[in-house]
């Protein structure tokens, strides 16, 4: 089986109080979640406001996650920005700090058409030279990575391995699958749905502080034991269900942080915290889900 399985959490980008990122709140994140069972990270994306980031915070989340995973658990880094230069900037930092593998979303903000989104893709590509995986997330680019698309990225793209599916087309997950594609499904309250139509697992934000969770529907399923694996994605959608009640960035960095007990900060503006109220709320939902401590020391 590829090395491209299992549960990979869309890590947070933990910020201080000045706003600026924080390294050392961000080895624990990696740290808390490879000893819960997680396969591999999500670096930077969507949860990890990559695009509210400047290059260099960017280039050290990458060369951080190299360091601290050490070759334990699948790295995946985001390097998708507005630009193909840009991108293809970061895409090669990512390679030369040790990364396992890059993401992208296809460029964004002015329509582009399918033979410049390929061509994105193929300058991207080449610059790392390692698996590089698509990034659907129309919600938040307005571009759909149809099958059809992806047949051309496919055909044009040498370093194309696979694509973490967040599209409402659910449908689509088989297709690429039958591909011969590595899709991950990009809604952890889809996980075992996802995982019967052939994704390879799952990237989203709840597993960062909920990891076990996930983790315990890929071991159920693995092992052929579908009432478990139902029992394990019910368990874990209640967790799942604690990060949309409020603003998801904020509920997730809050829940992370309270997991590892360190602060995870707010998100970067325009972004804002949690209120008190909000903040209680969701700690009394993580409290209810009975989770166990994870042991960094």
């Amino acid at each position: 089986m590829s090395e491209f399985h299992g549960i990979f959490p869309a890590t947070v980008t933990p910020m201080d109080p000045e706003g600026a990122f924080d390294e050392e709140a961000f080895r624990k994140v990696l740290e808390f979640n490879i000893r819960a069972g997680a396969h591999g990270f999500w670096l930077a994306g969507g949860t990890g406001e990559s695009v509210l980031l400047d290059d260099e915070e960017n280039e050290r989340i990458a060369a951080i996650a190299a360091e601290q995973t050490g070759g334990r658990v699948v790295n995946i880094m985001h390097v998708g920005a507005a630009t193909t230069a840009r991108a293809a900037r970061l895409s090669e930092h990512a390679a030369r700090v040790g990364v396992d593998s890059i993401c992208c979303v296809p460029p964004f903000f002015y329509h582009r058409g399918d033979a410049e989104i390929v061509e994105h893709y193929r300058i991207v590509g080449a610059a790392a030279d390692l698996p590089l995986f698509v990034y659907n997330l129309p919600g938040s680019t307005g571009v759909e990575i149809t099958p059809d698309l992806m047949r051309k990225i496919q055909d044009g793209v040498p370093q194309l391995k696979g694509l973490k599916h967040s599209s409402p087309n659910f449908g689509n997950v088989r297709i690429f699958a039958a591909m011969g594609l590595s899709c991950f499904i990009g809604s952890a309250s889809l996980m075992l749905p996802g995982l019967v139509a052939g994704a390879c697992g799952c990237v989203d934000g709840p597993p960062n502080y909920a990891p076990e969770l996930w983790v315990e529907i890929w071991n159920a399923y693995q092992a052929g034991d579908l009432a478990r694996a139902e029992a394990a994605q019910r368990r874990a959608n209640e967790a799942w269900n604690a990060a949309t009640k409020f603003d998801y960035l904020a509920s997730v960095k809050t829940l992370v942080g309270a997991r590892i007990d360190t602060d995870c900060g707010a998100p970067r503006a325009p972004g804002s915290p949690l209120t008190v109220a909000e903040r209680e709320q969701l700690l009394q939902d993580l409290a209810a889900l009975e989770l166990g401590a994870i042991n960094l020391d």
